[in-house]
């Protein structure tokens, strides 16, 4: 039996990314894709709880069928899942993002949202990302390297509750490194403007910071020079590290 693999992304389900994933998953397995119906960018892991979904079929032929979603890329899981497969996914791909998650951007991206609902879910499930925001991008030189971390996590797996977030840059690759997420944060995020009636509004800006530019081990370092980043995820947030010293706290009970 062919693998089966559910792709969702961000972008919309028109994106040229996704298109691309697509074409290429289906060297591999089964494909059934469930993608919002626009761009749904810095939507992190948000479901829609104020509104009603819908979805609907854009494409079915043997071995693939297409989904339009209205609600988030979490959304599109769930609902894949409880409504759409015919089974539970062997894979979940999600992308390929226009713009980089790398570093911080994990915990904003919808396309990573995604990655971790499936993950939640103890489905093997990966995000790509290209670092440019061009829909005209070049996709050919990352598509290798994505068929061949796809069919190494496929046969290998992951630990549980672990997924793999993978940052390519734009044109020629170098290298494939596993690294791990840079630390840094956006900064200067939101530009104050004046509208045509003099009133104030606030445009999300900003630009990235690196706290650590010169580590050679960072996802930020490898897509800057290069190279494909991969890194592990994990939806355990818990600082194992910090217990023992959380623990110590003088805590009394009244």
């Amino acid at each position: 039996m062919k693998p089966l693999i559910l792709i969702t992304n961000d972008d919309g389900a028109d994106a040229p990314g996704i298109s691309v994933l697509t074409r290429l998953m289906k060297q591999i397995g089964d494909v059934v894709v469930v993608a919002p119906d626009g761009p749904r960018s810095g939507q992190s892991n948000a479901l829609t709880v104020s509104a009603p979904i819908r979805y609907k079929k854009l494409h079915e032929e043997e071995g693939f069928l297409s989904y339009s979603c209205t609600g988030t890329p979490t959304d599109c899981v769930k609902l894949a899942l409880n409504q759409i497969v015919p089974r539970r996914p062997d894979l979940l791909v999600s992308g390929i993002n226009h713009g980089s998650n790398a570093a911080i951007n994990v915990i904003y991206s919808g396309t990573m949202g995604a990655v971790l609902e499936g993950c939640e879910n103890d489905i093997l499930s990966i995000g790509f990302s290209i670092n440019s925001h061009s829909l005209s991008v070049d996709f050919s030189y990352f598509e290798p390297y994505i068929l061949q971390i796809t069919r190494e996590a496929l046969f290998n797996g992951l630990p549980h509750y672990v997924c793999l977030n993978v940052n390519a840059p734009e044109g020629e690759i170098k290298e494939v490194k596993v690294a791990r997420q840079c630390d840094g944060k956006w900064v200067k995020e939101y530009e104050k403007r004046i509208d045509p009636h003099g009133r104030e509004y606030f445009w999300l800006t900003g630009h990235f910071h690196n706290n650590e530019p010169d580590a050679q081990d960072t996802d930020e370092w490898v897509v800057a020079h290069g190279g494909v980043a991969i890194v592990p995820v994990s939806i355990d947030m818990t600082s194992h590290s910090s217990i023992g010293s959380v623990g110590k706290w003088k805590l009394t009970i009244d």
